[in-house]
């Protein structure tokens, strides 16, 4: 083997190898990685070269991180801990005061005792489930917070419904009893004629009188003995400013001979209403007023009713 070399000079320089030297340079030149590669992995590793000072700070910014992550989920749960119990304390403290209203309602409205029980569970049932495993009744688990204030919703929104029940049953009894014809049309007075046959003041002849007459001082109150709606509020023959009330049901009242009328047509009036005042207009002998009552068109005989007491 030959081999040239070159000095800096551009010089050259020829060496000649033989057998025996080619194969030590070849043995030499193929040892010169694998040395390299055992030095390398014999050279002892220290703890340094893994864990510096920038891989520490690292670690302490991650620790801190978590360290504040974990501090604000505790401040958070306990904000909303503090925030469920005073809901549940309003919720509790609303429950009481449905109670105690809804009882004093029954109470007031004279209604079936055991119709309305506001002091009691809400009866509740169904048909059997099965649940796990084809077994009837499911693990014990203790009630969690927010369970139980569904269950407090849940209540409430019951005794909410009875409660909605019973105003709607309170307003329609009291639609019936402003509705009930009863007492009479003045608040003071006497009766001066009473219904049927009598003499009459300007004829004298035998005359059928269809209501009832009551004297009082001039432009003393006129009152409805119902509620209703007003179907007239004007002057008519015979009966001088008159007022007529539709109280359903078939019933209808008449007040004639007024001073002044304090009602319009289509008003809404209710029971003990002063709808007009005493007078002496259109066919009359001086102040009173004349009061008829129909039943399904037909003059009826208001006595019974004067006599009657609310209900």
């Amino acid at each position: 083997m030959k081999v040239i070399l070159v000095n800096e000079r551009g010089a050259t320089r020829s060496l000649n190898f033989g057998g025996l030297s080619k194969a030590l340079l070849g043995l030499c030149l193929l040892s010169l990685p694998v040395g390299a590669f055992l030095l390398g992995a014999n050279l002892p590793v220290t703890e340094t070269d893994l864990f510096d000072s920038r891989t520490a700070k690292a670690w302490n910014r991650a620790l801190r991180k978590q360290q504040g992550e974990i501090e604000e989920a505790d401040r958070e749960a306990r904000e909303q801990l503090a925030a469920l119990t005073v809901k549940l304390a309003e919720l509790q403290a609303r429950l009481t005061r449905i109670d105690a209203l809804g009882e004093r309602l029954t109470s007031v409205a004279n209604l079936d005792e055991g119709e309305f029980e506001f002091g009691s569970t809400p009866a509740i049932g169904g048909p059997e489930d099965p649940g796990i495993a084809g077994t009837s009744e499911l693990p014990y688990q203790p009630p969690e917070f927010l369970d139980v204030i569904g269950d407090l919703s849940h209540q409430i929104e019951d005794r909410q419904m009875q409660l909605d029940t019973l105003e709607s049953l309170m307003a329609n009894l009291k639609l019936e009893d402003e509705q009930f014809l009863a007492g009479r049309p003045i608040n003071k007075g006497w009766m001066s004629s009473r219904y049927g046959y009598r003499t009459d003041p300007f004829s004298g002849r035998r005359t059928w009188h269809k209501g009832v007459d009551f004297a009082g001082k001039m432009g003393s109150d006129i009152v409805s003995v119902a509620a209703g709606v007003v179907t007239w509020a004007d002057e008519r023959h015979g009966y001088g400013q008159l007022v007529e009330i539709n109280h359903g049901n078939g019933y209808s009242t008449r007040y004639g001979h007024n001073s002044d009328l304090k009602v319009g047509l289509g008003d809404v009036v209710k029971k003990g209403q002063v709808i007009a005042q005493m007078g002496s207009s259109g066919r009359s002998t001086g102040p009173h007023v004349h009061f008829e009552i129909y039943k399904n068109n037909r003059t009826v005989d208001p006595a019974s009713y004067i006599r009657r007491t609310g209900r």
